[in-house]
């Protein structure tokens, strides 16, 4: 195999790999745990709130925005801070 045919080869597998990593509805955990006080999820935009718990796998949970904050405080706070 000349070096043209291996290079081709290199690329089509990148472009496999960029495809695989690039597909909608696969889960990607973050590298960081979000860092907001009670206060910040009580007075947090519902579409805020949404972002987030999509962003960490968690169901967008149907209801008000009342209901959406007390999951989110639930998920991820573990005391009273």
């Amino acid at each position: 195999m000349d070096s043209q045919d291996q290079q081709s080869k290199m690329q089509g597998r990148s472009a496999i790999l960029a495809n695989r990593s690039g597909r909608r509805g696969a889960f990607q955990m973050p590298l960081h745990y979000p860092k907001y006080s009670k206060a910040d999820y009580e007075t947090m935009p519902e579409r805020q709130l949404d972002c987030l718990l999509v962003e960490y796998g968690l169901p967008a949970i149907p209801g008000d925005i009342e209901q959406k904050r007390k999951f989110a405080i639930g998920a991820f706070l573990w005391s009273d801070r």
